[in-house]
Protein backbone atom coordinates (compact mmCIF):
# COMPACT_ATOMS: atom_id res chain seq x y z
CA UNK A 1 0.00 0.00 0.00
CA UNK A 2 2.66 2.32 0.57
CA UNK A 3 4.41 2.17 -2.71
CA UNK A 4 0.68 3.68 -4.17
CA UNK A 5 0.82 7.43 -5.32
CA UNK A 6 -1.40 9.46 -3.00
CA UNK A 7 -3.53 12.35 -4.95
CA UNK A 8 -4.42 15.15 -3.46
CA UNK A 9 -6.80 17.80 -4.70
CA UNK A 10 -6.13 21.84 -3.15
CA UNK A 11 -8.32 24.65 -4.55
CA UNK A 12 -6.94 28.09 -4.09
CA UNK A 13 -3.42 26.68 -5.12
CA UNK A 14 -2.13 29.61 -6.59
CA UNK A 15 -0.72 31.29 -3.65
CA UNK A 16 -0.28 31.45 0.31
CA UNK A 17 -1.45 28.80 2.20
CA UNK A 18 -2.25 27.25 -1.15
CA UNK A 19 0.95 27.43 -2.18
CA UNK A 20 2.96 25.98 0.59
CA UNK A 21 0.36 23.35 0.85
CA UNK A 22 1.15 22.31 -2.61
CA UNK A 23 5.07 22.12 -1.21
CA UNK A 24 4.26 20.36 1.33
CA UNK A 25 2.53 16.94 -0.12
CA UNK A 26 4.66 16.75 -3.34
CA UNK A 27 7.82 16.50 -0.44
CA UNK A 28 6.02 13.87 0.73
CA UNK A 29 5.66 11.94 -2.92
CA UNK A 30 2.05 12.84 -3.15
CA UNK A 31 0.42 13.98 -6.57
CA UNK A 32 -1.03 17.45 -6.85
CA UNK A 33 -4.29 17.98 -8.42
CA UNK A 34 -4.69 22.06 -8.19
CA UNK A 35 -7.48 24.03 -8.88
CA UNK A 36 -7.21 27.87 -9.15
CA UNK A 37 -9.17 30.61 -11.53
CA UNK A 38 -5.37 31.10 -13.16
CA UNK A 39 -3.91 29.07 -15.62
CA UNK A 40 -0.73 27.27 -14.38
CA UNK A 41 2.71 29.67 -13.71
CA UNK A 42 5.27 28.42 -15.54
CA UNK A 43 6.92 29.60 -12.38
CA UNK A 44 5.71 26.96 -10.28
CA UNK A 45 9.20 24.60 -9.63
CA UNK A 46 7.09 20.92 -9.66
CA UNK A 47 7.18 18.53 -12.00
CA UNK A 48 3.80 17.62 -13.91
CA UNK A 49 2.30 20.58 -12.36
CA UNK A 50 0.80 21.85 -15.60
CA UNK A 51 -0.97 18.66 -16.15
CA UNK A 52 -2.19 18.15 -12.36
CA UNK A 53 -3.70 21.85 -12.60
CA UNK A 54 -7.64 22.22 -13.15
CA UNK A 55 -8.61 26.24 -14.24
CA UNK A 56 -11.67 26.55 -12.64
CA UNK A 57 -14.20 29.66 -11.19
CA UNK A 58 -15.04 28.08 -8.58
CA UNK A 59 -18.16 31.20 -7.92
CA UNK A 60 -19.61 29.48 -11.34
CA UNK A 61 -22.30 26.60 -10.13
CA UNK A 62 -22.35 25.15 -14.01
CA UNK A 63 -18.82 25.39 -14.50
CA UNK A 64 -18.29 23.58 -11.11
CA UNK A 65 -20.06 20.20 -12.51
CA UNK A 66 -18.10 20.13 -15.84
CA UNK A 67 -14.60 20.60 -13.18
CA UNK A 68 -16.13 17.70 -11.64
CA UNK A 69 -15.83 15.81 -14.09
CA UNK A 70 -12.32 16.88 -15.81
CA UNK A 71 -11.38 15.99 -12.13
CA UNK A 72 -12.25 12.49 -12.10
CA UNK A 73 -11.20 12.54 -15.90
CA UNK A 74 -7.30 13.48 -14.10
CA UNK A 75 -7.78 11.06 -11.57
CA UNK A 76 -8.17 8.30 -14.51
CA UNK A 77 -9.67 5.58 -11.81
CA UNK A 78 -7.66 6.63 -9.03
CA UNK A 79 -8.65 7.23 -5.73
CA UNK A 80 -8.46 10.81 -4.20
CA UNK A 81 -6.59 10.60 -0.53
CA UNK A 82 -7.58 13.93 0.29
CA UNK A 83 -9.85 16.94 -0.71
CA UNK A 84 -8.28 20.73 0.68
CA UNK A 85 -10.96 23.02 0.10
CA UNK A 86 -8.87 26.52 0.42
CA UNK A 87 -9.93 28.41 -2.06
CA UNK A 88 -11.76 31.31 -0.31
CA UNK A 89 -12.59 35.46 -1.30
CA UNK A 90 -13.27 38.39 0.93
CA UNK A 91 -14.19 41.32 -1.30
CA UNK A 92 -13.40 44.99 -0.46
CA UNK A 93 -16.10 47.33 -0.37
CA UNK A 94 -17.32 50.31 -3.40
CA UNK A 95 -14.53 52.35 -2.00
CA UNK A 96 -11.75 49.44 -0.91
CA UNK A 97 -13.55 49.63 2.72
CA UNK A 98 -14.69 46.96 4.84
CA UNK A 99 -17.22 45.02 3.00
CA UNK A 100 -20.40 44.78 5.56
CA UNK A 101 -23.90 44.31 6.19
CA UNK A 102 -24.96 47.85 5.04
CA UNK A 103 -22.30 48.29 2.16
CA UNK A 104 -23.27 45.14 0.24
CA UNK A 105 -25.85 43.64 -2.28
CA UNK A 106 -27.24 39.89 -2.58
CA UNK A 107 -25.75 39.06 -5.38
CA UNK A 108 -22.26 40.07 -4.02
CA UNK A 109 -23.19 37.49 -1.03
CA UNK A 110 -23.74 35.13 -3.60
CA UNK A 111 -20.78 35.08 -5.17
CA UNK A 112 -18.72 34.83 -1.63
CA UNK A 113 -21.17 31.91 -0.63
CA UNK A 114 -20.33 30.36 -3.80
CA UNK A 115 -16.86 29.82 -3.62
CA UNK A 116 -16.55 30.18 0.29
CA UNK A 117 -19.07 27.22 1.21
CA UNK A 118 -20.97 25.81 -1.98
CA UNK A 119 -18.19 25.02 -3.84
CA UNK A 120 -16.75 22.64 -0.63
CA UNK A 121 -19.69 21.15 -0.66
CA UNK A 122 -20.32 20.08 -4.66
CA UNK A 123 -16.70 19.07 -5.15
CA UNK A 124 -17.09 16.51 -2.04
CA UNK A 125 -20.56 15.42 -3.56
CA UNK A 126 -18.96 15.12 -7.19
CA UNK A 127 -15.86 13.34 -5.92
CA UNK A 128 -17.40 11.05 -3.28
CA UNK A 129 -16.78 7.72 -4.77
CA UNK A 130 -13.16 8.36 -5.28
CA UNK A 131 -12.84 9.85 -1.77
CA UNK A 132 -14.26 6.58 -0.15
CA UNK A 133 -11.97 4.36 -2.54
CA UNK A 134 -9.21 5.99 -0.64
CA UNK A 135 -10.92 6.09 2.56
CA UNK A 136 -9.61 9.30 2.40
CA UNK A 137 -9.54 13.14 4.56
CA UNK A 138 -11.25 16.09 3.83
CA UNK A 139 -10.19 19.73 5.24
CA UNK A 140 -12.08 22.75 4.63
CA UNK A 141 -10.36 26.18 5.13
CA UNK A 142 -12.35 28.31 7.33
CA UNK A 143 -11.28 31.46 9.51
CA UNK A 144 -10.67 33.01 12.81
CA UNK A 145 -13.32 35.26 11.32
CA UNK A 146 -15.73 32.53 11.60
CA UNK A 147 -16.06 33.14 14.99
CA UNK A 148 -15.89 36.90 15.77
CA UNK A 149 -16.12 39.95 14.08
CA UNK A 150 -12.89 41.08 11.81
CA UNK A 151 -11.49 44.42 11.88
CA UNK A 152 -10.30 43.41 7.90
CA UNK A 153 -12.25 40.38 6.62
CA UNK A 154 -15.62 40.86 5.57
CA UNK A 155 -18.88 40.02 6.63
CA UNK A 156 -19.72 37.73 4.24
CA UNK A 157 -16.18 35.98 4.32
CA UNK A 158 -16.87 35.54 8.17
CA UNK A 159 -20.26 34.64 8.33
CA UNK A 160 -19.34 32.23 5.52
CA UNK A 161 -16.56 30.79 7.01
CA UNK A 162 -18.72 30.21 9.87
CA UNK A 163 -21.08 28.17 7.79
CA UNK A 164 -18.75 25.81 6.26
CA UNK A 165 -17.66 25.36 10.13
CA UNK A 166 -21.01 24.07 10.61
CA UNK A 167 -21.00 22.21 7.31
CA UNK A 168 -17.83 20.61 8.25
CA UNK A 169 -19.75 18.94 11.35
CA UNK A 170 -22.62 17.60 8.78
CA UNK A 171 -20.32 16.09 6.37
CA UNK A 172 -18.31 14.64 9.01
CA UNK A 173 -21.25 12.73 10.42
CA UNK A 174 -22.38 11.96 7.05
CA UNK A 175 -19.18 10.80 5.05
CA UNK A 176 -17.48 9.21 8.50
CA UNK A 177 -19.73 6.36 8.15
CA UNK A 178 -18.37 5.75 4.64
CA UNK A 179 -14.46 5.97 5.95
CA UNK A 180 -13.93 9.58 5.10
CA UNK A 181 -12.71 12.01 7.08
CA UNK A 182 -13.45 15.48 7.27
CA UNK A 183 -11.93 18.55 9.48
CA UNK A 184 -11.30 21.97 9.51
CA UNK A 185 -8.61 24.18 9.85
CA UNK A 186 -9.19 27.74 11.20
CA UNK A 187 -5.94 30.35 10.56
CA UNK A 188 -5.48 33.68 12.08
CA UNK A 189 -3.61 36.24 11.27
CA UNK A 190 -0.65 34.34 8.55
CA UNK A 191 2.30 35.76 6.79
CA UNK A 192 1.14 35.98 3.10
CA UNK A 193 0.94 38.67 0.43
CA UNK A 194 -2.89 39.05 0.86
CA UNK A 195 -2.57 40.52 4.21
CA UNK A 196 -4.39 43.80 4.91
CA UNK A 197 -2.51 46.94 5.71
CA UNK A 198 -2.20 46.99 10.08
CA UNK A 199 -2.30 43.38 10.07
CA UNK A 200 0.82 44.12 12.08
CA UNK A 201 -0.67 46.13 14.79
CA UNK A 202 -2.83 42.97 15.76
CA UNK A 203 0.38 40.86 16.89
CA UNK A 204 0.53 42.46 20.20
CA UNK A 205 -2.97 40.58 20.73
CA UNK A 206 -1.37 37.18 19.93
CA UNK A 207 -0.14 35.32 22.79
CA UNK A 208 2.67 34.06 20.35
CA UNK A 209 3.64 37.56 19.44
CA UNK A 210 4.08 36.55 16.10
CA UNK A 211 2.34 36.05 12.50
CA UNK A 212 2.04 32.75 11.69
CA UNK A 213 3.51 31.40 8.62
CA UNK A 214 2.30 29.60 5.62
CA UNK A 215 4.54 26.53 5.90
CA UNK A 216 2.72 26.09 9.81
CA UNK A 217 -1.00 25.85 8.29
CA UNK A 218 0.11 23.58 5.57
CA UNK A 219 1.81 21.05 8.20
CA UNK A 220 -1.61 20.64 9.82
CA UNK A 221 -3.34 19.90 6.77
CA UNK A 222 -1.28 17.46 6.04
CA UNK A 223 -1.30 15.72 9.77
CA UNK A 224 -5.46 15.90 9.35
CA UNK A 225 -4.80 14.05 5.91
CA UNK A 226 -2.36 11.60 7.20
CA UNK A 227 -2.90 8.31 8.98
CA UNK A 228 -1.76 9.70 12.44
CA UNK A 229 -5.15 12.04 12.44
CA UNK A 230 -6.85 8.84 11.07
CA UNK A 231 -9.70 9.00 14.60
CA UNK A 232 -9.89 12.78 13.98
CA UNK A 233 -13.10 13.60 12.40
CA UNK A 234 -15.81 16.84 12.55
CA UNK A 235 -12.93 18.54 14.06
CA UNK A 236 -11.88 22.61 13.66
CA UNK A 237 -8.04 23.11 14.62
CA UNK A 238 -7.45 26.65 15.43
CA UNK A 239 -3.58 27.63 14.02
CA UNK A 240 -3.44 31.49 15.49
CA UNK A 241 -0.88 31.49 17.86
CA UNK A 242 -3.61 31.42 20.35
CA UNK A 243 -5.56 34.67 19.28
CA UNK A 244 -8.56 32.87 19.93
CA UNK A 245 -8.30 32.60 23.40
Amino acid sequence: MSNIRKNLLLTGASRGIGHATVKRFSAAGWRVLTVSRQAFSEHCPWDGGEESHIQLDLSNMDALKDGVELIQQKLNGEPLHALVNNAGISPKGPGGERFNTLNSEYVDWLHVYNVNLFAPLILAQGLFEQLVQAKGAIVNVTSIAGSRVHPFAGSAYGSSKAALAALTREMAADFGPHGVRVNAIAPGEIDTSILSPGTEDLVEEIPLRRLGRPEEVASTIYFLCDAPSSYVTGAEVHINGGQHV
